[in-house]
């Protein structure tokens, strides 16, 4: 591995050519906060999908991806005198310090979740008037649910033990069914919505990331159907002329396939 010499002479060689970007070429002078965002949150998926896959090449790569969209930012937030890159990793090396007092003060902590709380309680004490203010607008509402109850988590407001919240999933699954029947919409629409927020809530008790475990599932399926759609070919069938029945067939083989 690098020493941290040669880790800082790295960093400050992305600065230098970040310098020299901004300064020659004419894409990179053209870009603003606004045009690089939707970039970052692309890249951001794809670091989340190296991840996913456990592909540590790709990992780095994507990590060099976010850095460099950083270092972007803080260039342009440079230029109007505004911030700059040391600004930035002040800041949050002055963040990380006084949210960690166990480490740099003399707090005591007996686990994980006595940090969390105190990262909260912590985060009121700045001015924040909710503990809710940090969730992003614009998360996916699947990560958006996650993040929601593992902040309200940290102030108390949680259940106590795991079957406390499967009982609520059965709970808001039952209410879902009475209104299926029903039939109406607009209501069936707001239970089903309570019964993810709830099997998400369960996910965080039996220490599973839903979204994680959705997009494995996600994998799952599409490696599982294109090895169906790629043995249909191989005897010359379309989809769209086959049974189920006779779909079924590849599928069951798939299974085994990507055991």
């Amino acid at each position: 591995m690098n020493t941290r010499e040669q880790q800082l002479q790295a960093f400050g060689r992305l600065l230098d050519i970040m310098d020299e970007l901004r300064s020659k070429c004419p894409w990179d002078q053209k870009q603003t906060f606004e045009s690089l965002r939707h970039l970052t949150i692309e890249e951001t998926y794809e670091l989340g999908d190296a991840i996913l896959n456990n592909d540590l090449q790709e990992i780095k790569k994507e990590l060099g991806d976010v850095l460099l969209h950083i270092v972007f930012y803080a260039k342009i937030g440079s230029e109007t005198n505004d911030f700059d890159i040391a600004d930035v990793a002040n800041s949050i090396s002055e963040k990380l310090i006084h949210r960690h007092p166990h480490i740099y003060s003399d707090v005591k902590v007996k686990d994980e979740e006595d940090v969390k709380q105190n990262w909260e309680k912590l985060k009121l004490k700045e001015g924040k008037t909710s503990v809710l203010e940090g969730v992003p607008k614009s998360l996916p509402a699947m990560v958006k649910a996650n993040r929601i109850q593992d902040k309200v988590a940290g102030v108390g407001f949680d259940w106590e033990k795991p079957e406390q919240v499967w009982e609520k999933v059965q709970e808001e699954l039952a209410e879902l069914n009475a209104e299926v029947e029903k039939g109406n919409t607009d209501k069936i629409e707001a239970e089903f919505g309570d019964v993810l927020f709830s099997m998400i809530n369960y996910a965080r008790f039996i220490h599973v990331n839903p979204e994680n475990a959705l997009e494995r599932t996600n994998k799952k399926f599409i490696n599982r159907f294109q090895f169906l759609e790629s043995e249909a070919k191989k005897i010359g069938k379309d989809l769209h002329n086959m049974s189920l029945a006779e779909m079924d067939i590849f599928w069951n083989q798939s299974k085994k396939f990507y055991k």
